[in-house]
């Protein structure tokens, strides 16, 4: 599919008293001599009143919004951010806050021998030609300056993330040892009282400690792991030394969001809470500014150089989803903020932007929990588990890039059922590993069970039973599997043969770290449902981040960064971080497009 065309959207039906209402509002404002935008909303006669003018208006204090304001006001320009939310930070601030960016003067400095050739031939080779190339490069050119820029412009430093592999290694330009930083830890007590006003973490830090994100994969291992019992021991120690001298200790999303909060805090710009976007204003043609609810009541914001979208995407929206994407899909799978319900990017489609990977999003694999859904890293990954569909069949590399495995789920589920799929592990396997937050041994949580997210049995015909999957063929399945373990060669799907499928692994199995045979019962199985971090398509975008229509020609005044748009990546992933990276990127790129720097 071309993301340029998106050709799997879906006509809208709009209801009769929609079609009554938009008629007498495109009436009366032809009657006034007022346009209607492309996308068939008309504008007020009458604005709202000014709430204020300024050379740029953000909606959305995540990572794009924020970075695209503190861009706009080192230009000298003005500008403001609204937020829908009560927080901010958005999906950011909930997680891991991993970047990929080639090239970027952390790895360097690290000693990572990246090349612009290489990162422009592993980017091509993991999109693909569905993205074109100026957006490509234009990410690739602008992506280090733009962390040069955060980092002289707020208290944020980040660290590399040794070993977490580019996702594709094996493909030109690919780094088995990889590309992706995390921001380094913050203390949280420079943004004063704003710091209440901080989007919560997906997972919170165990009470204590300071945690990066490259820790998780040996805090798994801890039990099992001179490492991952070292490495547990140095996070201990980071929070007792945070502790001591009376600072709030942020690491990942919390860290990334706190520090480029604190940098708008410094250079004066205002982030309005509690503040949606209701619509955008335009004037011939043009975006001059937008219509947000403040203080429960509208008003209009006006825009003297442009308006930057980073309003996050559309995964809380449920007719949107069931609009644009395959299904099953809902709102109950998803992990991204709970305010991302495609506010900006139909504002944007109202104003005659054009749409693409509308179907596609940040997947991963996911167990529903009780409450919220819990996305899979190491637990699909590490030896002892496999994945299986209805039948009780294996069906993909457990081990690959999460978006992978959603991506086989999808395609394959229409004739060979696999969702939702099964993660089946043993008790080895719960002696040996963390497990979300549950420590080796320790018995699952009752709700787990009681929900339908986990289920236990003593041997594997009882556990198919309790799933509804045939016992004979998971038998078959488990025993062919255990084979492939024992010699450490995966002949069916390939598991272990990239370099990215042993970050989450066990050093201590060999032949292969990622597999390892089920023996010891009782056995354990897990619902897998499509995950994601959100949602990838949105409004498209150009090289400079200006929203296009549909024949390629940019609407003046408006810009689009972060999952609003749709992602430099295409359908692809190619690598930790390749969400916010970009999202930070083309928010820099907006505001020094709306500059005239660029």
């Amino acid at each position: 599919m071309n993301p340029e065309t998106d050709s799997t959207r879906r006509t809208e039906l709009p209801s009769r008293r929609g079609v009554l209402a938009g008629a007498a509002a495109a009436a009366t404002a032809t009657a006034v001599g007022v346009g209607v935008g492309a996308g068939g909303s008309a504008r007020a006669a009458v604005p709202p009143p000014l709430l204020g003018t300024y050379d740029v208006v953000v909606i959305g204090a995540g990572a794009a919004g924020m970075t695209a304001a503190l861009t706009a006001v080192k230009q000298g320009l003005t500008c403001v951010v609204v937020e829908k939310a009560a927080t901010f930070g958005g999906s950011a601030a909930r997680s891991g806050a991993g970047i990929w960016i080639p090239n970027n003067p952390v790895i360097l400095a690290a000693g990572v021998p990246d090349t612009p050739a290489k990162a422009a031939a592993y980017l091509a080779a993991v999109v693909g030609p569905e993205v074109p190339a100026a957006r490509q490069q234009a990410f690739l050119a602008h992506g280090p300056a733009m962390l040069s820029f955060v980092m002289a412009n707020s208290p944020l430093r980040f660290r590399w993330m040794e070993g977490y592999s580019d996702y594709y290694p094996e493909l030109p330009g690919g780094l088995p040892g990889g590309r992706s930083i995390e921001p380094d830890q913050l203390d949280g007590n420079i943004l004063g009282a704003e710091l209440a006003h901080l989007n919560p973490p997906y997972l919170p830090v165990p009470a204590g400690m300071v945690v990066f994100s490259a820790d998780y994969k040996w805090l798994a291992l801890a039990a099992v792991n001179v490492k991952g019992a070292a490495v547990a021991v140095e996070c201990l120690a980071r929070g007792t030394k945070a502790a001591l001298k009376g600072q709030t200790p942020l690491t990942m999303g919390q860290a990334l969001a706190g520090g480029l909060r604190a940098g708008l805090a410094s250079a004066g710009v205002p982030v309005w809470l509690n503040t949606p976007l209701t619509d955008l204003h335009l004037e011939s043609g043009a975006v001059t500014g937008a219509v947000v609810t403040r203080g429960g009541a509208p008003g209009l914001l006006r825009a003297r150089r442009g308006v930057i979208v980073g309003s996050g995407g559309f995964e809380h929206n449920a007719a949107m989803r069931a609009q644009y994407q395959r299904q099953p899909i809902g709102t109950e799978w998803t992990i991204g903020a709970k305010e991302n319900t495609g506010d900006g990017i139909r504002a944007g489609e109202r104003a005659g932007g054009s749409l693409a990977l509308m179907d596609d999003a940040w997947w991963g694999p996911a167990i529903p929990l009780p409450g919220e859904p819990y996305f899979c890293l190491a637990e699909r990954t590490l030896p002892g588990g496999l994945l299986v569909n209805a039948a009780g069949a294996r069906f993909v590399n457990e081990a690959g890039p999460y978006s992978d495995v959603v991506h086989t789920m999808y395609e394959r589920n229409a004739t060979d059922p696999d969702i939702p799929a099964w993660l089946i592990v043993d008790q080895n396997y719960r002696n040996r590993y963390l497990f979300r937050d549950v420590s080796p041994t320790f018995v699952l949580p009752a709700d787990w069970y009681n929900s339908g997210a986990a289920y236990k049995a003593w041997n594997l015909d009882d556990l198919a039973t309790s799933i509804g999957v045939p016992p004979a063929a998971l038998r078959t399945t488990v025993s062919r599997f255990n084979s492939l373990a024992r010699n450490g060669d995966d002949t069916d799907f390939g598991r272990g043969d990239s370099a990215y499928d042993h970050y989450y692994t066990d050093p201590a199995i060999l032949p292969n770290s990622c597999l390892a045979p089920l023996w010891l019962p009782p056995y354990y199985a897990f619902r897998i449902v499509p995950g994601d971090l959100g949602t990838k398509g949105g409004l498209r975008t150009d090289a400079r981040a200006r929203v296009l229509r549909a024949d390629g020609t940019a609407i003046p005044g408006l810009y689009a960064a972060g999952n609003a748009s749709a992602a430099v990546m295409g359908h692809s992933y190619a690598g930790a971080g390749s969400t916010i990276g970009p999202a930070m990127t083309f928010g820099y790129v907006a505001a020094l497009a709306a500059a005239g720097v660029l």
